[in-house]
């Protein structure tokens, strides 16, 4: 059975999705399983966290153990699975659209390419977690002050 280019790439596209989606679930299963961070519970502190990283400036133990969790989940192989599974979707959707223009004919509109959105979107994603991960040697480099030390500064 041969169904063409788009075809096979539909194919393809589907079977990358499913193993994508596993190492998604694999992932967000570990992470749930996982005793959270108290600084994980307030709003914005990964921002701050992160921030504070990237200014150089001195973190408290709290937030440096913290600071390290998010390196270390932006590190993970699995954390990519999440943009790779989203942009795997809008390419189905894509070659999809195609497949189907392709054997019932017609031409691309708008709506054929829409699939770019997510597309577009997961390589946002992947960059951002690509950006924490290489916080990585700043962690490592980072002043670490008693909390009272901090309070007085």
């Amino acid at each position: 059975m041969n169904l063409g280019p788009w075809g096979d790439l539909t194919i393809l596209a589907g079977v990358m999705e499913a193993v994508f989606a596993t190492g998604v679930f694999v992932y967000i299963s570990r992470l749930e399983r996982r005793t959270s961070h108290p600084l994980g519970d307030q709003i914005g502190a990964h921002k701050a966290v992160l921030a504070k990283i990237r200014k150089r400036e001195p973190l408290t133990r709290d937030e440096h153990d913290y600071a390290a969790e998010l390196v270390a989940d932006a590190r993970s192989p699995l954390a990519y699975a999440i943009p790779a599974a989203l942009f795997t979707l809008g390419f189905f959707y894509v070659v999809g659209c195609l497949y189907v223009l392709h054997v019932h004919g017609g031409n691309p509109s708008f709506r054929t390419f829409i699939g770019g959105i997510p597309m577009f979107t997961s390589i946002n994603m992947a960059v951002q977690l690509r950006k924490v991960a290489g916080l990585g040697k700043r962690l490592r480099d980072a002043q670490v002050v008693d909390d009272r030390e901090l309070a007085t500064a």
